[in-house]
């Protein structure tokens, strides 16, 4: 039967990379390796490098593939990102298709696969349709959470307190719910629309390349300074990536 891996790289640093995801990419016949258009191609080409780093195998083949772009107009988020899915995992299916019979395939996410990352729900989309026969395993990544956290050198929860990950659309709709919140895929910068300002905002973007930037303090005190910074970084590069931790209290406060 054939057999897929979807493997977590890490957040851009080619020794983010475990054991075991290394080991998977050796194992594969073919590496699927996503292109996302003009202004990032920085993203492929750090995969790219991961497998000129890391295969050592001989025979193993690059299949490149175009990602398609979200559709928004006239649908709802919810509308255009399930329109996405069934474009993308189109495009699985016929990847998965040109593997031989006992092929093994592998798909190289960033990150984490099971953190806002939708390469297994595709994935098992193209599964459950049932045209294709074949299974798939999954091979943990460092997240940008871990990445964040590291760079700033801090603990993600207070002690003995909650921690919940959310989005910016979340985050400019409900304001802050707990004591520390991760705030993933901010395209609005809803880290400066919270009347929070007292609260600590630690931020990170392109962690773990050597173009990572990261700030804290304040939020009332710096969230201008990082929505100029953000700015001038994705005009510099054509494309960004960013978190940041939102923090309100201290340790051993009830």
């Amino acid at each position: 039967m054939k057999h897929i891996n979807i493997i977590g790289i890490g957040t851009g640093n080619p020794e983010h990379l475990t054991i075991q995801a290394i080991n998977a990419m050796n194992a594969a016949d073919v590496i699927f390796l996503p292109v996302k258009g003009a202004g990032k191609e920085e993203l492929a080409e750090i995969r790219r490098e991961i497998c000129e780093r890391y295969i050592a195998r001989p025979g193993i083949r690059i299949s490149e593939f175009q990602v398609p772009q979200r559709q928004t107009a006239e649908r709802t988020y919810a509308q255009s990102v399930d329109a996405w899915h069934g474009e993308i995992a189109r495009i699985y299916g016929e990847l998965i298709s040109d593997l031989p019979e006992d092929g093994r395939g592998a798909f190289l996410v960033w990150g984490d696969p099971s953190l806002y990352d939708s390469t297994i729900r595709i994935i098992e989309r193209v599964r459950q349709g049932g045209d294709i026969e074949f299974d798939y395993s999954v091979v943990p990544g460092i997240t940008s959470i871990q990445a964040l956290a590291a760079s700033h050198k801090i603990p993600v929860n207070l002690v003995g307190k909650p921690v919940e990950i959310t989005t910016g659309r979340r985050l400019a709709r409900d304001g802050l719910q707990t004591d520390s919140t991760i705030v993933m895929l901010d395209g609005e910068q809803a880290f400066a629309k919270i009347d929070d300002l007292d609260a600590e905002i630690f931020w990170g973007a392109y962690l773990g390349t050597k173009d990572e930037i990261v700030r804290s303090g304040r939020l009332g005190d710096i969230a201008a300074d990082i929505l100029s910074l953000r700015a001038e970084a994705r005009q510099r590069h054509g494309w960004i990536m960013d978190i940041y931790l939102l923090r309100k209290g201290r340790d051993f406060e009830d």
